[in-house]
């Protein structure tokens, strides 16, 4: 099962480590008969998607132990209940229109849940039968939010889970976009999101994603979008319209976050960058600064107890 955020192809580089430091290789020096020098290697990243321009732009550390060294990174129960919704989605909306109800929904949700059982990444989760339960009501509840937010038979669909990979601004760039329809003002964008929506003051700055996803497909059809949007299932949708203007805007971010990637990729110089987040980060055990800002916010009170990386800091 691939995470609803997953990066296609993402490979820029592989593993070499030989101290047990990710990303150094250790060789013998000529002149000290040395067997554990570590010898940086640059590693020039293949794309960028927006997933991954994001967790570079968060922490460029994070960063190197996803991509460059592929420490394990498997997807939590949040995230894989919202692939299952957004696999049973992507199918309903392939259905003629008058086929796209609830009925159709709780049908194509069981033969998900026949493939999403036996997946490893589930397995991984080891849930109890309460575990399972509340699982599948979770992405159920995303599932018909979607209903909340319009009727699925209106929608004329161009488009479901579309790859592209286009160069913008001159960063090869990727993505999968959940949704292309047509509006009644031209081509509308949409990307499905299924956990809680940001406050409102952070609402412009999400929108960068499916305004990338708009940029892709100007760059293939010549045309831009009339719409990008972010519909938060079961909530509110959260939309912009494209101009020249703000297409030029998440380009030249995309180009600056590409331009000191590769910088940091020459030097091997990726410095964390602690904060919030660092309770919610897989790779929390390699990361001293992590794991002290985990501990700090914990002592502070200002950690949500439910951070998984509690568990590696207290």
């Amino acid at each position: 099962m691939q995470s609803s955020d997953a990066d296609p192809g993402e490979n820029p580089g592989q593993p070499v480590s030989a101290t047990g430091e990710p990303g150094a290789r250790a060789e013998a020096s000529p002149d000290s008969g040395d067997t554990g020098t570590v010898v940086h290697i640059p590693v020039r990243p293949k794309h960028l998607s927006p997933s991954s321009a994001s967790m570079f732009r968060q922490c460029p550390q994070r960063w190197k132990f996803r991509y460059v060294d592929k420490l394990p990174d498997p997807p939590g129960e949040a995230a894989l209940a919202g692939t299952f919704a957004h696999r049973v989605l992507e199918e309903l909306l392939e259905l003629a229109p008058d086929e796209r109800t609830l009925e159709s929904a709780k049908s194509l949700a069981k033969q998900v849940w026949a493939e999403t059982e036996s997946d490893k990444d589930f397995e991984a989760l080891e849930l109890d039968a309460d575990g399972v339960r509340n699982f599948k009501w979770a992405a159920w509840r995303a599932i018909e939010g979607l209903w909340d937010l319009e009727d699925p038979k209106t929608v004329d669909v161009v488009a479901t889970e579309t790859e592209v990979a286009v160069e913008i601004g001159g960063v090869p760039f990727v993505g999968f976009i959940d949704r292309v329809e047509e509006g009644a003002d031209g081509l509308v964008v949409s990307d499905y999101k299924s956990g809680r929506a940001p406050g409102r003051k952070f609402s412009e700055s999400r929108l960068e994603q499916v305004l990338l996803y708009a940029a892709a497909l100007a760059e293939i059809h010549g045309t831009l979008p009339a719409r990008a949007r972010l519909m938060y299932l079961g909530q509110r949708t959260d939309e912009a319209t494209v101009t020249a203007e703000n297409i030029a805007d998440v380009t030249r971010r995309l180009a600056d976050t590409w331009a000191e990637l590769l910088e940091r990729s020459e030097t091997g110089d990726f410095p964390p960058q602690p904060g919030p987040l660092c309770g919610w980060c897989a790779f929390v055990r390699h990361c001293p600064d992590g794991l002290a800002e985990v501990e700090r916010r914990h002592l502070a009170g200002s950690l949500r107890p439910d951070a998984p990386a509690l568990a590696e800091a207290v």
